[in-house]
């Protein structure tokens, strides 16, 4: 009787981790904004030189979008997300910062994951080369 009642609770865990495990929150990113570009080229950049730009969304949906977080890929980025919610029809702005520390001659590309309240993450990248 142990036994039975241990084998359906491994079942009904593994179950429910599966389920979970799978499950996403919200609708695609890209039903509620529209980014201008989905990589950036940054072109060549001076060692130790980095940049900072913007990566540009439009709100496309019929309600406030309100950026909650802006993940990097790597310690050589930062990202600074928009603090008011975007109003539908209206740009919002990721203000991006890179270092420019990598190996003279070599190219990069990095991304920028952006999380949307009730969607999914969207990634974008940028690229360019060390000179």
């Amino acid at each position: 009787m142990i036994m039975k009642k241990f084998y359906l609770l491994a079942v009904l865990l593994f179950f429910g981790f599966a389920v979970t495990g799978y499950a996403q929150e919200g609708v695609p990113a890209d039903q509620v904004i529209k980014m201008v570009k989905d990589e950036y080229d940054l072109g060549k950049l001076k060692f130790k030189k980095g940049t900072t730009f913007y990566m540009e969304f439009t709100n496309i949906s019929k309600k406030p979008v309100i950026v909650q977080n802006v993940m990097v890929g790597c310690g050589c980025t930062v990202a600074e997300k928009p603090s008011a919610p975007i109003m539908p029809g209206k740009v919002g702005k990721i203000k991006v910062g890179y270092d420019a520390t990598a190996a003279v001659g070599s190219t990069f590309k990095k991304d920028v994951t952006i999380k949307i309240k009730g969607a999914q993450p969207k990634t974008v990248y940028f690229t360019g080369e060390i000179i």
